[in-house]
């Protein structure tokens, strides 16, 4: 049992640019967990924490404390070594869809706690449940007998992970706290840490589509995640990657899914390989697996095994067809030239209206919304010929989803000279 303190204490020490002890912050992780802390004092506490920060003392004992609320995974009698990557959210980040497999079918597992999306950024699970007849649920036997067999599982955290971030998540989304970086690290790291992983690398997104929109918050979020995940002996990296224009060709639920599938096939947009690419380098160098021609195994076809073998799993079918939007609606290009800008939020709030994510976690989505753009960055264009295909079940949405798209995009003279930006920007660790 922690050391006694009051909450009103710790909520002073912190507003007054203290350092908050090891003792006052079990006490009041446990607290809040258990109800004895009232949510209108730790939202105090959260914002507090943003105005004032936390040194990587305080940032790693609040990640451990929150880490002892639940339960830990333990993968350690599996028969191959582990690794995960998590993505701070971006729009069209389809990645962990081929990367899952693919890594799996290089002999690493991958235990894949995923979430919903909220807002403009997609959920990794809303996807992959348009896929017929795929669940997310999955009892911890079953998820470690999936990790023997295939290798790779994606699916819902179980409510044992780190419950103290599951109320502390929902508090900061109501209370204007989101943006602290000590409590947006700890929120990451305490899951991925409990989850037991032995290998982990971090796909933080910075641009306009992305929740961090400067390099340097971006670092700073980087750089605390690795050093979380070092003091917990997990071998941890980052990549800072690119989230000013949107993955691939497709935002959506059904359409990512195709368009992963054509990853695996050996074909698929050469960012979204570029950037699986990358990251399942680093994950089997995490797990001691360097010696891999990724090449070879997406040629040959055993990422796609491993792919259809996991969406079987979990009772889906991956030869099923996929679902479709009812209505569709084509906005061509108002002039010609090169395509020299695509916003990802303007394309993310897009997808969003058109139904293929949420306002409130208990939101439905469509599985067949989204948006799909015809021309990249660099692509020349034609006047009048598609840039956008908008897909919704619902045509009253197409007006909100254009006024989205206002001032997404720029088209310049075809003689522009355009230089298109790193994917990969920089590796922290």
């Amino acid at each position: 049992m922690p050391m006694q303190h009051d909450a009103v204490e710790v909520i002073s020490a912190k507003r007054d640019q203290h350092e908050l002890s090891d003792s006052q912050i079990d006490w009041v992780i446990d607290a809040y967990t258990r109800g004895a802390v009232a949510d209108e004092q730790m939202s105090a506490l959260a914002m507090a924490i943003l105005l004032n920060g936390m040194n990587r003392r305080e940032i790693s004992r609040w990640t451990n404390a929150m880490i002892a609320s639940g339960v830990r995974m333990d993968f350690s009698t599996l028969s191959r070594p582990t690794a995960d990557k998590h993505s701070t959210g971006g729009v069209g980040d389809k990645i962990t869809l081929p990367l899952a497999p693919l890594v799996a079918a290089c002999g690493v597992a991958v235990p894949q706690l995923s979430g919903r999306g909220l807002g403009h950024t997609g959920g990794t699970l809303d996807k992959l449940e348009s896929i017929p007849g795929w669940r997310a649920l999955l009892s911890n036997e079953e998820m470690m007998a999936q990790l023997e067999s295939v290798g790779a599982v994606v699916c819902a955290a179980g409510d044992g992970l780190a419950p103290a971030d599951k109320k502390l998540y929902a508090l900061r989304d109501v209370t204007g706290t989101v943006e602290a970086i000590p409590l947006i690290a700890s929120s990451i790291m305490s899951k991925k840490i409990a989850e037991g992983t032995g290998a982990l690398v971090l796909d933080v997104k910075v641009g306009t589509g992305a929740f961090m929109k400067s390099i340097d918050a971006a670092r700073e979020l980087a750089e605390t995640m690795v050093a979380l995940g070092q003091d917990a002996g997990v071998r941890t990296v980052a990549l800072l990657t690119d989230m000013s224009t949107p993955l691939g060709r497709t935002a959506g639920n059904a359409i990512e899914v195709q368009e992963s599938v054509d990853v695996l096939a050996g074909g698929g947009p050469a960012d979204v390989v570029e950037l699986t690419l990358a990251l399942a380098r680093e994950m089997l160098a995490g797990a001691g697996r360097s010696d891999v021609d990724l090449a070879d195994v997406l040629a040959s076809g055993r990422a796609m095994d491993a792919w259809k073998a996991m969406i079987r799993a979990q009772d889906g079918d991956p030869d099923a067809p996929l679902p479709q939007a009812r209505e569709s609606h084509v906005v061509t290009a108002p002039s010609a030239g090169v395509l020299t800008r695509l916003d990802a939020m303007a394309v993310g709030m897009a997808a969003w209206r058109l139904g293929a994510g949420r306002a409130r976690k208990e939101d439905p989505v469509q599985a067949g919304a989204g948006v799909v753009w015809h021309a990249r960055p660099g692509d020349a264009v034609t006047e009048g010929a598609p840039l956008f295909t908008l897909l919704t079940d619902e045509p009253a949405r197409f007006d909100r989803a254009l006024e989205s798209l206002e001032g997404g995009y720029d088209i310049a003279p075809a003689d522009t000279p355009f230089t298109p930006a790193p994917l990969v920007i920089d590796r922290v660790g």
